[in-house]
């Protein structure tokens, strides 16, 4: 469990620098932009395998019993965090209802996983994360993030949809291979 808390105290907290702009700044002008990018994506990625180690050997410690409706709703949930996570990289619409499809996307990601999970270390990463996702929402609007205003054809909106439903498909098979568990029951 220490190398789950340790993975999400490193990627979680490269991740708060962006909400307090003097600090961003002081360390992007000593250290240039693209040093302090690669540091920064540097940190992000040690925090990710952290993260992983830490839940491929954190022991289950039960906190509560998932609800049986969990087995429909977080796919619906996943599918839903897929197409955001997609949309947060390609045009369209999304960015239209919300400046943060991607945070957005990581929320729906985490309330799924603790609709699915009642174990700590489960609770402690998709709790966390979510909860960071949601003040990095706000965090962003305090400084002053807005929707777009350009209307994009519906085409695009459609590729979104696609690539998401892809993405979610994928991840649904690749699941048991990255994380030792079936993402969907039967499969």
């Amino acid at each position: 469990m220490n190398w789950l808390l340790l993975g999400l105290a490193v990627l979680i907290g490269v991740h708060l620098i962006p909400a307090v702009p003097p600090l961003r700044r002081r360390l992007a002008t000593g250290l240039g932009e693209r040093a302090y990018t690669g540091l920064f994506s540097l940190f992000a990625l040690t925090g990710l395998v952290l993260i992983i180690l830490g839940m491929s050997h954190a022991p289950f410690i039960p906190v509560w019993q998932p609800p049986l409706w969990g087995v429909v709703l977080t796919p619906v949930f996943m599918l839903a965090a897929m197409i955001f996570l997609v949309g947060a990289y390609m045009p369209g619409n999304l960015h239209r209802l919300t400046p943060h499809p991607m945070s957005w996307g990581v929320v729906l990601w985490a309330v799924g996983h603790l609709i699915a999970n009642g174990d700590a270390a489960s609770l402690l990463l998709f709790g966390s994360l979510g909860l960071y996702s949601l003040f990095a929402i706000w965090s962003c609007n305090r400084r002053g993030a807005v929707r777009a205003t350009r209307t994009m054809t519906m085409d695009r909106d459609l590729i979104v949809i696609g690539v998401g439903l892809l993405l979610y498909v994928a991840m649904v098979f690749l699941h048991p291979i990255l994380f030792g568990v079936a993402a969907i029951s039967g499969l």
